[in-house]
């Protein structure tokens, strides 16, 4: 067995740890909500192009702001129990 086998065979999964599920996510939230105002600020300088590529990201970006806010939700209902 090679030394990558070895170590694939000893591995074990990490527990599911939830603790710090929300505070991570509130995190990523925070962060998406800055990257969307930093896109706005940089609209007034960019090309049409741009200005389209930045559009497109920002309903991706607002896409994931409501699929966090939502597994927010989830795992605040499931940490009361």
């Amino acid at each position: 067995m090679s030394h990558k086998q070895q170590h694939m065979a000893n591995k074990k999964p990490n527990p599911d740890n939830r603790a710090d599920n929300v505070e991570r996510i509130q995190d990523n939230v925070q962060n998406t909500i800055e990257n969307i105002e930093a896109s706005h600020d940089s609209m007034q300088f960019a090309t049409e192009e741009e200005k389209r590529n930045i559009e497109k990201k920002n309903k991706h970006r607002n896409q994931s702001l409501r699929a966090m806010r939502d597994e927010i939700k989830e795992e605040s209902r499931h940490q009361d129990y």
